[in-house]
């Protein structure tokens, strides 16, 4: 069997078993996400290079062990399904270094993308964290943590670690400046900079015309 129909292979057993894992997830982080940060950062790889085979693997595992969804379980599903799939060590750790990498911790905590897939998966990542999309998903993820849509003596707060990142429980428009606007200038490829423009600016307009609305002015 050729390398490239073994990679096909475990990509689409990958993809078939994520699939199943996060088809009924109700918070922003479905399986729509994940397919879309896969289509995404193999957009991105294009123009920046990188390994594809990582990089696809890596994007459709990044959010197996995501806090936001699984707690502090203390184990991890993504070492258990690499293992099953019997991949080189090499290839295990630099998929799991990349989807270490992937996640945000804080406006005060540096996330630092160390090799070019996981600044590709990790921008990916972030993109659809913004824009139209970012929008929904900041308020399906607000909703079902039964968080205030909005409080306006509730302010923003930059979490200097991860921990009070995590426990954090401010109303969701909090989100905008805690992360979701800080996110344009923490890309790390040319490519997804270039994306997260008009994105960014969809945001901002978005946030003039809720104020505007909650202040009754439209």
């Amino acid at each position: 069997m050729s390398l490239k129909i073994q990679q096909n292979n475990i990509l689409t057993s990958t993809e078939n078993y994520i699939q199943n894992q996060f088809e009924n997830e109700g918070s922003g982080h479905d399986w729509w996400h994940i397919h879309r940060v896969r289509n995404m950062a193999l957009k991105i790889a294009e123009t920046e290079g990188g390994n594809l085979f990582i990089i696809e693997m890596a994007s459709l595992m990044h959010d197996l062990d995501d806090w936001k969804l699984n707690g502090d379980s203390g184990i991890s599903k993504s070492k258990v399904w690499l293992e099953k799939l019997e991949l080189e060590q090499n290839q295990s750790d630099k998929i799991l270094q990349i989807i270490d990498q992937v996640s945000f911790k804080g406006a005060g905590v540096e996330t630092k993308a160390t090799s070019l897939e996981a600044k590709i998966v990790q921008d990916a990542d972030r993109l659809d964290a913004i824009g139209a999309i970012g929008v929904a998903r900041t308020f399906a993820y607000g909703g079902s943590k039964s968080r205030l849509i909005y409080h306006p003596e509730i302010k923003p707060e930059m979490h200097d670690s991860f921990s009070t990142y995590k426990n954090n429980t401010a109303p969701t428009i909090n989100h905008f400046y805690e992360k979701l606007l800080l996110l344009k200038d923490l890309l790390n490829t040319d490519s997804a900079k270039k994306i997260a423009e008009k994105r960014h600016q969809f945001m901002e307009v978005f946030l003039e015309q809720f104020y505007a609305e909650w202040e009754s002015k439209l």
